[in-house]
Order: C-alpha cells, then sequence, then structure tokens
C-alpha cells in the first residue's frame, strides 16, 4: 500500500492533486515508490527497468515535474525513438502539465526549457554541438538498451551531454551480456563498478554466465530499479500463450530445403575463400517467414555481380518462390481470426510478409491496417487511431513493438518470431499493460522440420541470465523463449548434416548457454 511518508515526500502531487482529480489522472502505487527512491535515495541518477507495460514514462515523467516543482530542474532533454516523440509529448503536456517541445525538425536547442528529441537526430552535428554547449539539468533516455555498447556513437553521445540528473528508461538493460548492464550503469555512476576489468573479474564467470550474484544485486540496487508484475499489487490481467506448429506446403517446403542446401554449400565455400555470406544466411530467416519474403531477397541476389558463381541456382528458386501464391501460415492467421472477438495484431519482422498478409486479409474481407518504421510519426498516429476506430487488424512490423499503447485490442499473433525474446516481450507489451482489462491471448505460428522449429524449442536458454540478474520475464513462448543466437545458431544450421544432427547440436548448445 501507498504510505502517507512517500506523497508527502513529493511536492509534484500536491501541486497536481486537483488537476488529477478533474482529469482522472494518478499514480499507482509502485510508481510512487519509484520516484520517491529515485530522487531521494538514488541522486536522481537511475535505471527504470520495470516491466514492459508497468508505466516507466509514467514515473520519468513524475520524476521530473518532481525536480521542476522543488527548483532543481529547469532545463530537460528527453531522447527517444523517433516514433515515440509525439507520445512522450501527450504524457508530458495531459498529465503533469509539463510545458516541452517535440523537436522533431532538430531546431530551436536553445529556446526552449523541455525538449524531445529523437536519439538518432540529436547524436549529429550540428545538433550535438548546440547540446554539448547548452548541457540541461536532466536527460531523459528512452529505450535505453540502444546505449548497450561504450564504442557506439550513441553512448558516447549521451555520455558526454552536461547534465546533472539522469534517466534511462529499458526493460531490457541486459540482452546478450553483462557488459551492456556494465555499459548503462557507466554512464550513470562510473565509480560503481570501477573499470571492465574489475567488474569482469568480480561478476563475470564466462559469455552468459554470472558469478557473486547476491552481491551484484547489491550494487544494482543501488542504480536500479525493476517492478515486476507478479511483486506489484495490481489485477493483472493473464497472458494465454499458443505455440501453433504447421507444415508447410510440398512447395514450401521445396523452396526452404532449396535454400538450406544453397546456403550450407555457399558457407563451406565462403569460410575457405575468407568472404561474407550474410546475405544467404538471411535467406534462412525470411523462407520462414514467407516466400513472399525471401523472394525479393532471391530476386536482388540473382541480379548482384557479387553471386554469379550461383545466378542460375538463384534464379530457380526466385521462380519457385514466385510460384507460391500462398502460404500454409496465411491459413492459420484466417482460422484464428475467425474465432477472434475483436481486434488483433499480426507481427512480422519482414515488409514483404506483411505486405502479403494485408493484400490477404483485404480480400477476405477484413479491414488491415499497416504499421511500419517507414511511416512518418504523423503517419503512425493516424494508423493508431485508424486501428481503434475503424480497422480489424493492425499488421505491424517490429516498429509497432516499440512503445505505443495498444491495450483496447487483447490478440496478438506472432507471424513470425524473432530470435531476441525481449523483442517479443515488447510486442506483448503493447496490450497485455496497465489498463487492459481482458486476458491476452497470444498466437505464435512455427514452421515444421525448419530452422524456426529448432529455434522455438531452444528459445527458454539464455533468459536464464536475465532472469537471474534482471529479474523474471513473463511468459513469452509456449515450450520455450530465447534472447540473440545470431551467428552461433546459423553455423549449427550449417554443420549439421540433417535435422537429427541439428536437434542434437542445438540441444548441447542450449546446455551450455543455461550451465
Amino acid at each position: 500500500m501507498l504510505t502517507e511518508a512517500k506523497v508527502d515526500n513529493l511536492l509534484a502531487i500536491k501541486e497536481l492533486d486537483k488537476y488529477w482529480q478533474e482529469n482522472d489522472i494518478g499514480l499507482f502505487p509502485h510508481q510512487v515508490e519509484t520516484v520517491d527512491k529515485v530522487i531521494n535515495k538514488m541522486n536522481g541518477r537511475a535505471i527504470l527497468a520495470d516491466e514492459v507495460g508497468l508505466g516507466k514514462t509514467i514515473e520519468a515523467g513524475m520524476i521530473l515535474k518532481e525536480y521542476m516543482v522543488r527548483g532543481d530542474v529547469e532545463s530537460c532533454l528527453i531522447l527517444t525513438p523517433a516514433s515515440l516523440g509525439f507520445q512522450w509529448w501527450q504524457e508530458l503536456t495531459h498529465k503533469f502539465q509539463i510545458d516541452c517541445f517535440n523537436n522533431r525538425k532538430g531546431k530551436g536547442w536553445h529556446y526552449f526549457n523541455v525538449i524531445i528529441s529523437s536519439l538518432d537526430k540529436a547524436k549529429r552535428e550540428p545538433h550535438c554541438n548546440y547540446i554539448y554547449d547548452r548541457g540541461f539539468d536532466m536527460v531523459i533516455v528512452d529505450e535505453a538498451h540502444r546505449l548497450k555498447n561504450s564504442k557506439t556513437q550513441n553512448w558516447k553521445f549521451v555520455n558526454q551531454i552536461p547534465t546533472k540528473y539522469m534517466l534511462l528508461l529499458t526493460a531490457t538493460p541486459i540482452q546478450n551480456d553483462l557488459k551492456e548492464l556494465y555499459n548503462l550503469v557507466g554512464l550513470l555512476k562510473p565509480d560503481l563498478f570501477g573499470n571492465y576489468s574489475k567488474f569482469k573479474d568480480n561478476y563475470v564467470k564466462g559469455k552468459h554466465k554470472v558469478q557473486n550474484l547476491n552481491d551484484l544485486q547489491d550494487d544494482l540496487s543501488k542504480v536500479m530499479i525493476r517492478n515486476q508484475r507478479e511483486e506489484i499489487d495490481l489485477n493483472y490481467t493473464d497472458r494465454k500463450v499458443k505455440l501453433i506448429s504447421l507444415n508447410l506446403s510440398k512447395k514450401e517446403e521445396e523452396l526452404y530445403n532449396g535454400i538450406t542446401n544453397l546456403v550450407k554449400e555457399e558457407y563451406k565455400r565462403c569460410v575457405n575463400a575468407n568472404k561474407s555470406i550474410f546475405h544467404l544466411l538471411t535467406l534462412q530467416r525470411e523462407v520462414c517467414s514467407s516466400s513472399f519474403a525471401v523472394s525479393q531477397t532471391l530476386d536482388k541476389m540473382a541480379k548482384s555481380e557479387s553471386y554469379t558463381s550461383i545466378q542460375n541456382r538463384l534464379k530457380d528458386l526466385f521462380e519457385l518462390s514466385r510460384s507460391i501464391t500462398e502460404n500454409q501460415k496465411m491459413k492459420i492467421v484466417e482460422e484464428i481470426l475467425s474465432k477472434t472477438e475483436g481486434k488483433a495484431i499480426i507481427f512480422t519482422e519482414y515488409r514483404a510478409t506483411q505486405q502479403y498478409i494485408c493484400y490477404h486479409l483485404y480480400k477476405k474481407g477484413y479491414k488491415p491496417v499497416v504499421f511500419s518504421g517507414k511511416l512518418r510519426d504523423n503517419q503512425k498516429e493516424w494508423a493508431k487511431r485508424q486501428f481503434m476506430k475503424n480497422g480489424d487488424v493492425l499488421v505491424s512490423t517490429e516498429a509497432g513493438g516499440q512503445g505505443i499503447n495498444l491495450q483496447f485490442c487483447n490478440t496478438i499473433i506472432n507471424y513470425d518470431l524473432p530470435w531476441n525474446p525481449m523483442k517479443v516481450e515488447q510486442r506483448i507489451g503493447r496490450v497485455h499493460r496497465l489498463g487492459q482489462d481482458k486476458d491476452v491471448l497470444i498466437y505464435n505460428l512455427s514452421t515444421k522440420n525448419t530452422i524456426e522449429e529448432e529455434i522455438i524449442n531452444l528459445l527458454d536458454k539464455k533468459i536464464n541470465l536475465f532472469k537471474s540478474v534482471i529479474g523474471g520475464l513473463d511468459l513469452i513462448v509456449r515450450d520455450g523463449v530465447d534472447k540473440s543466437f545470431g551467428s552461433d545458431i546459423l553455423e549449427l544450421l550449417i554443420e549439421s548434416q540433417d535435422n537429427e544432427e541439428l536437434e542434437q547440436n542445438l540441444e548441447e548448445y542450449g546446455e551450455k548457454v543455461v550451465h
């Protein structure tokens, strides 16, 4: 329960009380606890790592408002993905009565006190120079896992901004290994862990293993707050997850096997020739999504001078992919939608698959709405409103898995799954969040006898590092979930002679990750 002591510590609650009552706005107890702790125990420098949907943006807005009421903060720079700028402006303006400027064009760095900008724009010249010259009392970075690598321009830019207070917002402070967490903490309190060599000696046992866990968690508690659904007193609805395995059609299976054999042969040849086969490996993932996704890539590669030695095989595979006019996954989607009450969201990683899904559903009488990273900010807001008012289905690429709030919908179909479970969690977090009053139904599609099926069966391995250090992750994929496997998995695919050997190699890999 919320204690009077916490409320008394926060002047902004008293200032906003009348406005909130008139507009039916308020904070949950865990949010007030977070604000109090960040300000009164962490000196305004913290990682807000709540699980997706628990209100990190609200917590950050309240912290900013409290400092402004106290007179400690006059200027603040909020760095977000470009697609979230308008949403931040809405939250700060309507919930906290903070006058702010959404700086989409990169102008007026010295003329406004509270500025919202995309990280991608702000880090570039001349914008970064204006920011360094001015400095800000507070810096807030949303989706802060983009700062996980200290060698990147993102990290170096944020580290160089003159500021007293800093908030990093991310539900996934670890995505691959502990060094990412070390780099985030280094932006806030570089003295907490010392140099990386010392940190590694104290806490890193292996790439995906941790030692002295209790000591690490004690240190993290000085700089990071993570609220979890299971720990807070809220009536959260359930997640009901169903993994649907399906057989490819004969032509789809022929296409998959043809691409798999080509990838294996070229991998061996290119390794010997010391050449990159990145695009060939991409085919392996695209073909599990849809024939339409892989068709575009095959066409480009067949026309490229880089692949003259296999040009004829690429053309043959391209023609085969063109002959497939309907994918088996689409039939499953139709079955799901026929039983769905209300609206649904379909996620895919590929634009070509997205276009196919939309075209197919439109022909069947549905009203699909497209959401992708190619839309401008105002177009994304329009798409969201169209979906809310008139659309049946929102068909989204990964751009829809970040930041936007869609709790008026409770059905998600993962047409294809990313190999990073944090991205899956972000997708689900769009609908399973504060304000959702229905159970969330999650359907994950998987093609049998493919690398996609093997990956999904392994998807619970590397997540153990995250769960032990940061805190639990909700059920995402029945029978397993994972982060980013990348080249390790692809090498296993290529080196395995058949499905049986692949399954054995993947199982051994999974054991290494866990233990």
